[in-house]
């Protein structure tokens, strides 16, 4: 199995990339977090690799971070959640956000990624509950302050990318007042 890859990004199609590694091109399917934080397009990458073989492909999933890859094992574990959905699922959400919205047992978080509807969100809930949202109890409230700042900046007509830019600099632990005060300033740069 192939379990890590390095060697410079030849290309990137979303949600697909290819991996030059000594001179063999692989194609990488990635969720929209890892695609964001790549680097341009000639420069060395590393990605964390989950490898498929079915009867007729054989299939890579890359992750920039090993959270991203043991979330995506993990609903892969659920009855009905093929790597297309559990892409879709770490694209529409962050590790820490699926780990608060399991803590919670907030389906409506999961039914706004495309894919999952409500009966799916509540299997994914039920199955998740004690694998994911426990570890991350705690990453998951001080994300809740930072997706509650993001949340503001756009209804305040900043743009999704430039809110979140600006709440990826703010400082660990910032609560929500404190987060939305730096990262106005930050935009107002």
């Amino acid at each position: 199995m192939i379990g890590r890859l390095h060697g410079t990004l030849l290309d990137k199609t979303p949600p697909q990339i290819l991996l030059d590694v000594g001179g063999v091109g692989y194609e990488v399917d990635v969720p929209m977090s890892t695609l964001y934080d790549l680097p341009a397009v000639g420069q060395s990458v590393t990605l964390l690799i989950h490898t498929v073989i079915r009867e007729d492909a054989h299939l890579l999933y890359g992750f920039a971070t090993a959270g991203e890859r043991s979330t995506f094992r993990e609903l892969l574990k659920i009855s009905g959640i093929g790597p297309r959905i559990a892409l879709a699922v770490l694209s529409g959400l962050s590790v820490a956000e699926i780990a608060q919205a399991v803590t919670q047992q907030d389906s409506a978080r999961l039914t706004r990624v495309p894919g999952i509807g409500k009966k799916t969100a509540e299997r994914l809930l039920l199955e998740l509950k004690g694998k994911l949202g426990a570890d991350l109890g705690g990453a998951a409230t001080a994300v809740g302050s930072t997706s509650d700042v993001l949340q503001a900046l756009i209804a305040l007509g900043y743009s999704e990318r430039e809110a979140a830019a600006a709440v990826k600099a703010l400082p660990e632990g910032c609560g929500v007042d404190d987060g939305i005060r730096q990262a106005l300033k930050s935009l107002a740069r």
